[in-house]
């Protein structure tokens, strides 16, 4: 069919409002016709209507006979929705939750929330999703369900590698050990495997397996002969897209007949979007929410790049479908009183914008060339990719010099400071222009050992600044020495940056934690941090009854004079 005409969400010139912008002869006589609110355009055959739910409706019975080319199709599938009678919601269920007593086998303390916990993986069988926000001790209430539970053993530990270590000190410390025959070994701990090579070969006996999610599918043999009878996923948002190896793994040893408890971990097990919940399910705990197909139908609609958005209109309910089935979900706020809050700021600072253009269109250049040379659709889906990081590298690196200098004044308060960052370009220059504070390091490639000597660095106070790769340093991590928490570089996903806030926003924080968001004007960070809002909304909408802020403007304002008055006093 012929497009009549455009439909495009565009800010009107005068009012300042965004509007629809309908462009084509015929489509303008149409809508003329069914709006009376409408204006002229600019141009000739250009009209503008206002945004309103009614007039939705009249575009959309335009479109249901005639073929319009929709310029803001997004926007448009959101708006839509709102004008379609909503589906049934699925009722709201209070889960009453007491405070369970762990087993003689666990050692330690259980907080009165994490007892609840407890008795929620108790009362879920040990197949459930324990989504507490980071920093509210998710592996001790695992940890703690595994000494309540009669033949929990021999138990897989799936992790982020650099979290491998950190279980098997936290398996030493809260769980002791217990014989064949029931009896509890008081002054020892159950055996730990950690599973560190890809070579296949048979596996010794031993109470607790730990493998790092890139290894699974290189030993899922071996581990289907040991007799599993637990699977722990950490992080298991590792496990959002069905097609990955580490996913077909899982689930694989999912359904193992010896297998009796499957447990997943993570304060952010939706990434990106909301349809990525349905794999983790699928593992944990098969058809509560439908073959793919049907919880695609039910809940989300797709959007122009083929993605699985969940309908705004069903968050709430797919939200109460999970906790009804399958997750427990507490916020620091809820739990931890004396916890104090979380501040974000999006700052927006200088960048070199001759530089950025420049080598921007030298970017675009070479994928022109590449895109021409490209003999498959994935080589052009891969060039462009390449594009894009190349972009967001110089992004970084334009904006950087005022990077440097945001981190110097925060550093004039003699408060101790994190700076994350995406490229090691940028995180090998921040350490060389912030030498002068002796920074410590965490990136991709270091030793456990190494690793752990930069923390302990920074935890006593050796060192007042550290640098940390976003995505090297967003897990397994404590950092609660310092407040401040500085975005050089953004990251695509807002769990990445939630997950590095709360290296600082947990247990043990006695302050007010300030988090940073370094916008580089005139770059691609102003589309990054919009995207980043958008998913934000979404997710909020899913895992939270309420949408928290991304951007808690006055109070960091606040902090940021009193840091310019510093600075003016030393002068």
């Amino acid at each position: 069919m012929e497009n009549i005409g455009s439909l495009e969400y565009v800010q009107d010139k005068y009012s300042k409002t965004y509007c629809w912008k309908i462009t084509g002869e015929r489509a303008v006589s149409m809508i003329s016709r069914l709006v009376p609110e409408a204006w002229y355009g600019e141009n000739v055959n250009e009209v503008i209507v206002p945004d309103s739910t009614e007039s939705v409706k009249q575009i959309k019975l335009i479109l249901d006979r005639y073929s319009l080319d929709i310029l803001s199709k997004t926007v448009w599938q959101r708006k839509i929705i709102k004008t379609q009678p909503p589906k049934p919601t699925i009722p709201q269920i209070k889960l009453k939750l007491n405070k369970a007593k762990p087993g003689p086998q666990f050692r330690g303390k259980l907080l009165n929330f994490q007892k609840e916990g407890l008795d929620f993986l108790k009362k879920s069988s040990g197949r459930a999703l324990l989504a507490d926000e980071m920093g509210l001790g998710k592996t001790v209430q695992t940890l703690s369900f595994i000494a309540s539970e009669e033949k929990t053993s021999p138990v897989l530990v799936i992790a982020p590698l650099v979290t491998l270590n950190n279980w098997e000190r936290e398996i030493s410390k809260f769980l002791k050990k217990k014989s064949r025959n029931g009896r509890i070994i008081d002054d020892e701990s159950p055996s730990v495997t950690l599973i560190r090579t890809g070579k296949s070969e048979e596996l010794p006996k031993t109470d607790i397996y730990v493998i790092n999610y890139e290894l699974l599918f290189k030993r899922q043999k071996d581990l289907e002969k040991v007799g599993i009878k637990t699977i722990v996923c950490d992080e298991v948002h590792n496990l959002r897209s069905k097609t990955t190896q580490k996913y077909k793994s899982v689930k694989k040893l999912s359904l193992l007949s010896s297998i009796k408890f499957i447990i997943g971990l993570s304060g952010t097990p939706i990434y990106n979007r909301g349809s990525e919940i349905w794999p983790i399910i699928d593992i944990l705990k098969p058809g509560s929410l439908g073959t793919f197909s049907e919880f695609c139908k039910y809940f989300c609609y797709v959007n122009e790049k083929g993605k699985a958005i969940v309908l705004e209109n069903q968050r709430a309910s797919l939200r109460n479908q999970l906790q009804k089935d399958v997750m427990l979900r507490r916020k620091k706020t809820d739990v931890l009183k004396e916890l104090k809050d979380k501040v974000r700021y999006k700052e927006v600072i200088a960048a070199d914008t001759d530089y950025y253009v420049e080598e921007l269109d030298k970017i675009w250049k070479r994928l022109e060339e590449e895109q021409k040379e490209a003999d498959s659709e994935f080589s052009k889906s891969a060039s462009y990719h390449r594009a894009i990081q190349s972009e967001r590298q110089i992004a970084g690196l334009a904006k950087l010099p005022h990077v440097i200098n945001f981190v110097k004044n925060i550093m004039e308060i003699e408060e101790s400071v994190v700076v994350f960052c995406h490229h090691k370009v940028i995180h090998q220059l921040l350490n060389e222009s912030l030498e002068e504070f002796s920074p410590v390091s965490i990136i991709g490639g270091q030793s456990d050992t190494q690793r752990q000597d930069q923390i302990d660095k920074f935890q006593k106070g050796e060192s007042k600044l550290m640098i940390a790769g976003i995505r090297a340093g967003n897990v397994g991590i404590n950092l609660t020495r310092a407040k401040y928490v500085i975005f050089a570089e953004l990251d695509w996903s807002p769990a990445i940056h939630r997950q590095a806030e709360d290296r600082l926003h947990r247990i043990g924080q006695k302050n007010t934690v300030f988090a940073y968001y370094l916008i580089g004007s005139g770059t691609l960070d102003d589309h990054v941090a919009n995207i980043l809002v958008d998913k934000s909304y979404e997710i909020d909408q899913i895992m939270d009854e309420s949408v928290d802020n991304f951007e808690n403007k006055s109070k960091a304002e606040l902090i940021l004079a009193q840091i310019q008055d510093r600075i003016k006093a030393n002068n």
